[in-house]
């Protein structure tokens, strides 16, 4: 028979060694975790820097773009069916065409309709300047804060 002494032995030995690995696979995660960290920081760290930037130019180029985005993706389809209604305006947006039961997958299709008159104001326009404005006065809200 095995004495009590040495299954006490084995089954601590056992277990210590459990322990250690057990304790050498969280200091490996708690690097882990601190280098992830330490990355985190730095490309915060990079971000404020390209955030605080006072360029007087880079100011200039955003609002001239931001400018020429409006007059071109909202102002001048508007204005084209005003003053040359012969020229066909054309509007697209996307449906969804679904599948057949399970055979085939559902996809998204850009449907394209000719408006013959009038002005014409689509989701996507909405949807553009919202993105626009937002980028454009929310940068300038945090760079004054």
């Amino acid at each position: 028979m095995i004495p009590l002494e040495l299954i006490t032995m084995l089954g601590s030995g056992l277990l210590s060694g459990v322990m250690t690995l057990w304790s050498q696979s969280l200091k490996a995660k708690q690097q882990s975790h601190k280098h992830l960290m330490d990355k985190i920081e730095t490309k915060n760290a990079a971000v404020a820097a390209a955030r605080d930037t006072t360029n007087k130019g880079m100011q200039f180029t955003r609002r001239i773009i931001t400018l020429s985005a409006v007059a071109a993706i909202v102002v001048w389809p508007k204005v084209v069916p005003v003053f040359w209604p012969e020229v066909p305006t054309i509007v697209g947006w996307t449906e969804w065409n679904p599948g057949f039961w399970f055979f085939t997958d559902g996809q998204d299709v850009v449907k394209w309709t000719t408006a013959s008159k009038g002005l014409i104001l689509t989701p996507l326009d909405t949807h553009l300047m919202s993105a626009i404005i937002g980028l454009y006065f929310g940068s300038s809200v945090v760079k004054n804060s």
